[in-house]
């Protein structure tokens, strides 16, 4: 047998082999045997799982910052009434700059306040007063270019707050990061570096000063009025 025929046979017998295997995909086959071992998908399916855990916390803060951003509140609007406050002018003109968006939330007009009077009807009151507010909601934006039809849904949710003393005491704090002082000691060692008088060992070392070092102690064993130097008290 010569080597194209040995080529020949080798090939038959791998195409042989992997048809016995059968197909992953539609389970002919060993392709089901397969399955029950291995994970034909790994690891894409693991990957979308973790991706989908981590994902969905930011997901649902992004949906929070959007509710709270496009909602009205009831301070938007005067007391007891549906005339928009200047502030709320200011925001609808701030939603009315980013057309591509035309979802909006409107506060439960929860600010009708309940008195005696009106115990029998404040339900039904404040469901007016709510429909009253989104259409002046709805007949301001209609004033700005290229407004869409905005989709208003009502809730009754908490409106978002922070405890006042935080901020407050941080904006008095941040005082502190810019008030500095000069100590006594600092100001010694740079009257000692750049004065001209008698400073000792730093203005002889400076020698900008002309200072005059300090004799030093005798050497132990040696009288104080003996010269230093050698022993004996003789110099060479």
């Amino acid at each position: 047998m010569n080597r194209y025929s040995r080529a020949a046979a080798a090939a038959l017998l791998m195409v042989g082999g992997l048809g016995s295997l059968g197909c992953v995909t539609t389970g002919k086959g060993g392709g089901s045997r397969y399955r029950n071992a291995v994970d034909p998908s790994w690891p894409d399916r693991y990957n979308h799982a973790a991706r989908e855990a981590v994902m969905a916390p930011f997901a649902q803060q992004v949906a929070n910052g959007h509710f709270e951003e496009r909602t009205l509140w009831n301070w938007y609007f005067e007391p007891g009434t549906d005339r928009i406050h200047p502030a709320g002018m200011a925001k609808l003109d701030a939603i009315s700059r980013r057309p591509n968006d035309n979802k909006l939330f409107l506060q439960y007009a929860g600010d009708l306040p309940l008195t005696p009077d009106n115990a029998a009807t404040i339900i039904d009151q404040r469901h007016e007063l709510t429909a009253k507010r989104a259409a002046a909601v709805r007949q301001y934006l209609a004033t700005k270019p290229g407004a869409p039809e905005y989709d208003i849904a009502v809730h009754n949710g908490s409106m978002p707050s922070i405890y006042a003393p935080f901020a407050v005491n941080a904006l008095r704090g941040q005082r502190a990061g810019y008030v500095g002082g000069i100590q006594g000691g600092a100001d010694a060692g740079v009257g000692a570096s750049l004065g001209g008088g008698n400073t000792g060992n730093v203005g002889a070392a400076g020698g900008s000063g002309g200072g005059v070092s300090p004799t030093p102690p005798a050497p132990t064993g040696v009288p104080s009025g003996a010269p230093t130097g050698t022993p004996g008290g003789t110099t060479p």
